[in-house]
């Protein structure tokens, strides 16, 4: 038998509390770089007030982001428009004989398109198998297969995958399957015929 289950990534409520951290942080670079132009030798008005603004629309935007009904692609584009101001902040630092200022701009700009990219992958449903071998997870960049050895229990109920690991781990899955009763027993079946 092999039964696959639709579930939300397992990292996916870890990600959802970093995220308004993560908007914080980048506003409050975006205000340094601001406040660093403005008071530069020869102050270019015109960035100072493009970094002050976007660092306060940063810092701000965590506290409307859970009142925006299409959340992921509203914060997908937020990250986005943060990677290319670090991006394009970095040409201006560098062009103005700003070099360390510049390169952390386009690291943060590198690491705030993988933060991106991979808030895009966790959001979108992945499956989960239960075979004959185990049961297959999915991780961030690989499958991880638990051997049916490894667990003490799996129990399917109310739209929640319950896995008991033999080393006191519990994993709790959600389910976005909907799933009727019959279906429902199978799978526990399944499972506890493969354990013992």
């Amino acid at each position: 038998m092999n039964y696959s289950l639709r579930i939300l990534h397992p990292n996916t409520p870890a990600r959802l509390r970093l995220q308004p951290v993560m908007h914080g942080l980048v506003g409050i670079l975006f205000l340094f770089n601001g406040i660093g132009i403005y008071r530069s030798a020869q102050p270019n008005w015109l960035m100072a007030v493009f970094f002050l603004l976007f660092g306060a629309a940063s810092i701000a935007f965590p506290f409307f982001m859970r009142r925006i009904k299409k959340f992921t692609a509203v914060n997908t584009i937020a990250r986005l428009i943060q990677a290319f101001v670090c991006l394009t902040g970095c040409l201006y630092f560098l062009s103005h004989m700003m070099p360390v200022i510049g390169l952390l701009l386009f690291l943060v700009g590198l690491g705030l398109g993988y933060i991106g990219w991979s808030e895009v992958r966790i959001f979108q449903p992945v499956h989960i198998t239960l075979d004959n071998t185990g049961i297959t997870l999915p991780g961030a960049a690989s499958k991880r297969l638990i051997g049916w050895n490894q667990l003490n229990n799996v129990i399917l109920r109310n739209d929640l995958l319950t896995i008991d690991f033999k080393n006191n781990r519990i994993m709790q899955l959600e389910i976005l399957d909907e799933l009727d009763a019959t279906k429902t027993a199978a799978i526990n079946e399944f499972s506890k015929s493969r354990i013992q």
